[in-house]
């Protein structure tokens, strides 16, 4: 499967801003969807923001007007700019891809980041 690596979590005081990255690397053909998921403690993952293709930007309601993400396919990349943190917001986030290798048109891969640590305390 193509790879993908996420970055730029850490420790924000609320308020704060911080902009996760994701890029996806490999054969790829076409990227059918980037975006992020995130999974709270204790509870389940949930979509945050994704960008699919022929489709404007989905967002939770819970960072409507707080996050922005944003998807190049010419670098096979999505980012998340979040701004006016929360302590709710803290949580693993995780990229997510769905995309076609250029390889095989016929299979749609998805794919899971590792996962970034995104910490809002005071």
């Amino acid at each position: 499967q193509v790879p993908l690596q996420a970055c730029g979590g850490g420790l924000v005081q609320p308020g704060g801003s911080l902009r996760l990255s994701c890029a996806a690397s490999g054969s790829i053909f076409r990227i059918n969807e980037m975006g992020w998921y995130r999974q709270a403690p204790g509870k389940e993952r949930e979509l945050v923001a994704v960008s699919a293709s022929g489709d404007n930007p989905q967002y939770a309601d819970s960072v409507k007007g707080r996050f922005t993400v944003s998807r190049d396919d010419t670098k096979n990349t999505v980012d998340l700019q979040m701004n006016n943190l929360k302590a709710e917001d803290t949580a693993v986030y995780y990229c997510k891809a769905r995309l076609i290798s250029r390889w095989n048109f016929d299979y749609e891969y998805e794919l899971w980041g590792q996962g970034t640590e995104v910490t809002v305390s005071s």
